[in-house]
């Protein structure tokens, strides 16, 4: 893999967070994150000004990854690329978006479920597809099922991830990160429980390490 993929497989898990206050709450998330161990974020474009998000958490912590989820438009990979992110995610796989990224430099993970989709990804020559919804697209079985005849993918699950599930997603080979929201919740960031966010981080990084020891 290369070194942003392997850098994101070592922390092993990707929080999802859909931001709705990003002047107030981007620089104190990020730091959050940063302190539990897990510097790096999917701000999804569910909620305006994800492009503004990425920038904030940038300037506030210059060393986290921070891309942007939700990606269903070419312009909002432009913004992306103008904020300083350094990936993108679609929830599917499209193949003008892929191309568009490609073309621009910036690393893509779609949204992948299917043996069709997988294959589309092959010839674009990817090296980490994200797999959603995971568990209710047939969760871990169909990720083992899909690897027998894609060997060459490692996969990014999000959807139903928790961590109740964490290790056991992470004890396969074939996981590069899990994908979460559960440690950003809308609840946590509109409270401001920073503290809470970073304990669930740390927690996180111990199941990570439970599972690839």
């Amino acid at each position: 893999m290369n070194a942003l993929n392997n850098r994101i497989s070592q922390i092993g898990v990707v929080p999802v967070i859909k931001l709705n206050h990003p002047e107030r709450d981007a620089a104190e998330l990020g730091r959050a994150l940063c302190a539990g161990g897990v510097p790096v974020a999917e701000i999804t474009f569910r909620a305006a000004g994800a492009d503004k998000a990425i920038r904030l958490m940038k300037e506030a912590c210059p060393d986290m990854l921070v891309g942007a989820g939700t990606v269903t438009a070419t312009a909002q990979i432009d913004a992306v690329i103008e904020a300083g992110g350094d990936f993108i995610v679609s929830p599917g796989f499209d193949p003008e978006l892929v191309a568009y990224a490609q073309e621009k430099g910036i690393a893509v993970y779609p949204g992948c479920t299917t043996a069709s989709e997988y294959h589309q990804a092959l010839k674009f020559g990817l090296e980490v597809i994200k797999f959603f919804p995971a568990e209710q697209s047939g969760g871990l079985a169909k990720i083992k099922a899909l690897a027998a005849p894609f060997p060459m993918f490692r996969v990014m699950p999000t959807g139903g991830i928790s961590l109740k599930n964490l290790k056991e997603y992470l004890s396969c080979p074939v996981i590069a990160a899990c994908g979460g929201s559960y440690m950003v919740t809308a609840e946590l960031i509109d409270s401001n429980r920073w503290d809470e966010i970073t304990a669930l981080c740390r927690k996180s990084r111990e199941i990570v390490e439970e599972a690839r020891a």
